[in-house]
């Protein structure tokens, strides 16, 4: 588990999805999450199938973000081609840590 970090403050625990297996499930059957889910190597989301809306940061390789919106369950997000990982959490997150585009992120502990 890892930090999700703006400057020098601590947004939220990060788990990282690297592995294909991992991103293809994402928050699949999960009722909730704590923290937020970094999808690697990702251009696009869905929410079928998920059980809440979700915030979702599309960030290029430095962690800057690139974009950002709400999505509902049962959607389909355009690809984002200048994004090269997805920064989810649930809906209302990004709100509570005044998370912007144009922020640059950075992970700090183990991911």
């Amino acid at each position: 588990m890892a930090w999700l970090m703006r400057e020098a403050t601590v947004l939220a625990s990060v788990e990282v999805a690297t592995r294909r297996r991992d991103r293809l499930r994402g928050l699949l059957g999960r009722d909730h999450l704590d923290g937020a889910l970094l999808l690697r190597h990702a251009r696009s989301v869905h929410t079928f199938g998920m059980r809440f809306p979700i915030d979702v940061a599309f960030c290029d390789d430095d962690l800057t973000v690139l974009c950002t919106k709400t999505m509902a369950r049962n959607r389909l997000s355009l690809p984002v081609w200048e994004a090269r990982c997805v920064l989810e959490a649930e809906a209302g997150a990004f709100a509570d840590w005044h998370l912007r585009v144009g922020d640059q992120l950075y992970l700090k502990g183990d991911e």
